[in-house]
């Protein structure tokens, strides 16, 4: 009997060794759900699938139904996402944002947000000028999803007293602080005029927007280093590939 099987489009997020020559993928599809299956023979130098299956690659797939996990039978590439190989700091960059993509999509459960956002993120990882537009990229992409999901940060008023006088934030707390309430939350960090409003610009400006605007290496840092603070506590996960970025 012939398998049943389904056409997808989806981005790569991660890849596991199976045997000596297969890789069992986890992707983001286009619907917003995660979808795991097996890509055999994708480790083979030469094979049909290898250049098809590359992290962060955007691929048109056709997958068997297999016993527990699908079978990519067919791959068509879409977007190879080429500006990011052999580039430490975006493969790095990218890497990150596949790491969040893959704690915020969940099997079965569709979100027609997801795909777009995650495929643009990457794009502008592509076309990021410098340094610091690349920690910004990503330190925007982890603030809209995790918003999206309902992790919003409060960023209009104190989210403890209400206080519209805010001057720290704190992940744990759930956003800005007045410095009253400041005192009482271990580790909030005192944040500057200009940081809190490029705080809020990570979630309503567009990636667009965010390229073609000016900022200092030193507080695209601070933006992807709460961003990163704001994930792990969130996503209650260790998120390695965030580490590895701030180490460089």
């Amino acid at each position: 009997m012939a398998r049943a099987t389904t056409r997808t489009k989806a981005i790569i997020l991660g890849r596991t060794k199976l045997a000596e020559q297969d890789l069992i993928l986890t992707m983001l599809a286009a619907d917003g759900s995660q979808a795991r299956a097996v890509a055999k023979g994708a480790r083979k130098p030469g094979g049909r699938l290898a250049s098809r299956v590359e992290l962060f690659c955007e691929s048109d797939l056709l997958l068997a139904q297999g016993r527990t996990l699908g079978i990519v039978s067919e791959a068509v590439l879409v977007d190879a996402h080429e500006g990011l190989r052999g580039d430490l700091d975006r493969v790095s960059a990218a890497s990150a944002i596949a790491e969040v993509a893959r704690l915020t999509c969940y099997e079965e459960v569709q979100d027609g947000y997801l795909y777009p956002i995650c495929s643009r993120a990457l794009c502008a990882c592509e076309e990021a000028a410098d340094q610091a537009h690349l920690d910004l990229c990503v330190a925007a992409y982890t603030f809209k999803v995790l918003s999206h999901a309902g992790w919003r940060p409060e960023l209009g008023s104190c989210i403890a007293c209400g206080d519209p006088d805010i001057s720290h934030f704190s992940a744990q707390a759930g956003g800005l602080l007045c410095s009253s309430c400041a005192k009482d939350v271990e580790g909030a960090l005192e944040m500057s005029t200009t940081e809190i409003s490029w705080l809020r610009a990570l979630i309503a400006l567009t990636f667009d927007e965010l390229l073609a605007a000016p900022i200092d290496a030193g507080l695209a840092v601070l933006l992807v280093s709460l961003a990163h603070s704001w994930g792990a506590v969130h996503l209650d996960a260790r998120l390695r590939a965030f580490e590895f970025l701030l180490s460089l």
